[in-house]
């Protein structure tokens, strides 16, 4: 398994769709203008020692926006049980994607990362178990 050639920006893109932020936010506060920030996924790791994919939910400002941590401290919890987001629908993608050998044996959203003013990253890590 080569997790860094499955998942490229056109495979991220459509398991994260970019209108899926708009989505959030107009379920959220009725209107999707009102969000600070566009939701993207990105691989970061595969760890074949753990057998762990790490990726991350990546949070861009948005124009004329604040990202601040107070805005985005509380996220993963928001994030791993919201339904538009649909983390379980996005690990179950995902698992599809890797074939018939491995399966996606559990998920964790980690803590909220600013890793500079305009883009912070929730970690996600996936481990997975022979079929």
């Amino acid at each position: 398994m080569q997790p860094e050639q499955i998942f490229t920006d056109k495979v991220l893109a459509d398991l994260f769709p970019p209108e899926r932020s708009n989505e959030f936010f107009d379920a959220l506060f009725g209107d999707a203008d009102e969000g600070a920030y566009d939701i993207a996924l990105s691989f970061a790791a595969y760890d074949r020692a753990a057998q762990t994919l790490r990726f991350n939910l990546d949070l861009h400002e948005r124009p004329g926006r604040c990202l601040a941590c107070n805005l985005t401290a509380g996220l993963p919890q928001v994030f791993s049980r919201h339904p538009i987001i649909n983390i379980n629908g996005l690990v179950s993608d995902i698992e599809k994607l890797l074939g018939d050998k491995v399966v996606c044996d559990q998920w964790q959203l980690g803590r909220t990362v600013q890793e500079e003013r305009s883009l912070h990253r929730i970690p996600l890590s996936i481990r997975l178990r022979k079929a």
